[in-house]
């Protein structure tokens, strides 16, 4: 096969060739090794010298190459969570979803760009620059898993890693025009994960197909002696067959299909999405989410709640940088000064805000109070709607800088994705069609461990939308 052949395939794809000994696996490696160091989008931040010794070829995933968001920790190999404030920092071991990946057979090709700490919808927060959206690079391939998105959308992975906190996975997912799953939470480790906020940060894959979503998504999930919340699964994880939806009941939630900010050219395809689901089978009927306009909000006290606790390990003492001074606290202050990007100051400072002694109750208490009621009201959709569908993101890829001065308005672009991670509940983003020449996203989203319902709903939906990704990839100037 030649480069343009190999680069083609979906890592399913790639498995089977290599199984039929049509393609070797140190040649699938080398290939995308090579165009991980060409990238031009500022999807990585450390790329594979080499093959590593330890390949484990054999394995189910026949050593496939991996993407890894950059904060999943990982031996020897930089993990900096895009913050200056972990810059060139080295793990002694490595996240137990990745371990598990590599022991199926996955190998690392190299670990990508992201906002810092995951914070942001953009991937215009990192430290180590912006990620540009392989479609059109004056535009952003949303966040905070945007390297990993435009990895995979342009051709330089089959398949990455990343993780989802208030849709980190699924919105670029959609801006990228390639899929992405968030998994019921605690379904998959989040040992080995830089946290952002403990409750609602999950792993999971972002792929070109919904087959290869399934087939990475099977080697990750398990409990973990080292994650109290890791529950696995109950169900095997099956790869999705289903070609049609007959019987399948879709809940289309009015809170979350209209409103200002919604896109015309998104809700097009949104609504041309249910007309294919129609044909396939399936039915289509409104259903309320009465708390769901009200899950930005608690988001943003909850998260940056968490976040406030988690960051504050980083201190210049342990690891990381250190801003040396002549007493204890003006080293923390200095560290902290120059290691964190403005948004996540801004995040550590409303987080530290919400839980201080007499707001407490005014605000974190609420918040999670909006959240219990936002995952009861899921449940109730649930007892008569299989799966619930939103567009993903409100709009298209935003050009770049358009948004960086105006955090609510960034912000919005989590309010169809939020809801879902509030009720720990999976969801995932498939390409549906375009906007301006740019990729709309559909969601999907079930009760708790449905996952496999939603894949097959997924993939019989993606074998009739038939969406071409190819330009993606062209426009990144891939050569045989």
């Amino acid at each position: 096969m030649d480069v343009q052949e190999i680069i083609g395939l979906t890592a399913a794809q790639a498995i089977a060739a290599i199984e039929r000994g049509d393609l070797d696996a140190v040649e699938l490696f080398s290939a995308y090794r090579r165009r991980a160091e060409e990238d031009e989008l500022g999807a990585f931040t450390w790329v594979a010298e080499h093959l590593p010794a330890d390949m484990h070829a054999d394995g189910p995933l026949r050593g496939v190459p991996l993407a890894v968001k950059d904060l999943f920790c990982t031996a020897g190999i930089p993990s900096q969570s895009g913050s200056k404030i972990l810059e060139g920092y080295l793990p002694p071991y490595t996240a137990t979803s990745v371990a598990r990946l590599e022991h199926a057979g996955a190998t690392i090709v190299g670990k990508t760009n992201q906002d810092e700490f995951a914070m942001g919808s953009s991937n215009e927060n990192s430290a180590f620059g912006p990620v540009l959206n392989p479609w059109d690079r004056t535009r952003v391939p949303g966040g905070s898993s945007g390297g990993s998105a435009a990895a995979v959308a342009a051709g330089l992975a089959p398949w990455a890693l990343g993780t989802d906190t208030g849709g980190s996975i699924r919105q670029p997912a959609a801006l990228c025009g390639i899929v992405g799953l968030k998994p019921t939470y605690g379904t998959v480790s989040r040992y080995g994960m830089i946290a952002f906020a403990s409750s609602l940060d999950q792993a999971g894959p972002l792929t070109r197909d919904v087959t290869d979503a399934a087939l990475l998504y099977r080697h990750m999930v398990g409990t973990d002696p080292n994650d109290a919340t890791a529950v696995g699964h109950p169900e095997e994880i099956r790869l999705p067959t289903a070609e049609r939806l007959d019987g399948l009941r879709l809940g289309v939630p009015t809170e979350l299909t209209s409103g200002e900010g919604l896109e015309p050219g998104v809700l097009a395809a949104f609504e041309a999405t249910l007309e294919t689901a129609r044909g396939l089978g399936a039915t289509i009927e409104e259903c309320s989410l009465h708390s769901a306009p009200h899950a930005l909000s608690a988001y943003y006290v909850i998260a940056p709640a968490e976040a406030s606790s988690n960051l504050a390990r980083f201190d210049g003492v342990r690891y990381g940088l250190r801003r040396e001074a002549d007493d204890l606290v003006s080293m923390y202050t200095g560290t902290r000064h120059d290691g964190f990007g403005a948004e996540v100051k801004r995040r550590i400072l409303i987080g530290t805000y919400a839980l201080s002694s007499g707001y407490y109750d005014a605000y974190y208490g609420r918040a999670q109070r909006v959240r219990t009621l936002i995952a009861r009201e899921f449940a109730s959709v649930f007892e008569r709607c299989d799966l619930v569908v939103t567009p993903t993101s409100p709009g298209v890829a935003f050009e770049l800088g358009a948004k960086t001065a105006d955090p609510l308005a960034m912000y919005l672009n989590d309010s169809f994705t939020v809801p879902m991670s509030l009720a720990g509940i999976p969801a995932i983003s498939i390409p549906c069609g375009l906007s301006e020449d740019l990729p709309v996203g559909f969601q999907l989203a079930g009760p708790a461990f449905s996952e496999n319902r939603i894949l097959d709903a997924a993939h019989a939906l993606e074998r009739a939308i038939g969406f071409d990704g190819s330009p993606a990839r062209t426009r990144t100037g891939a050569t045989s």
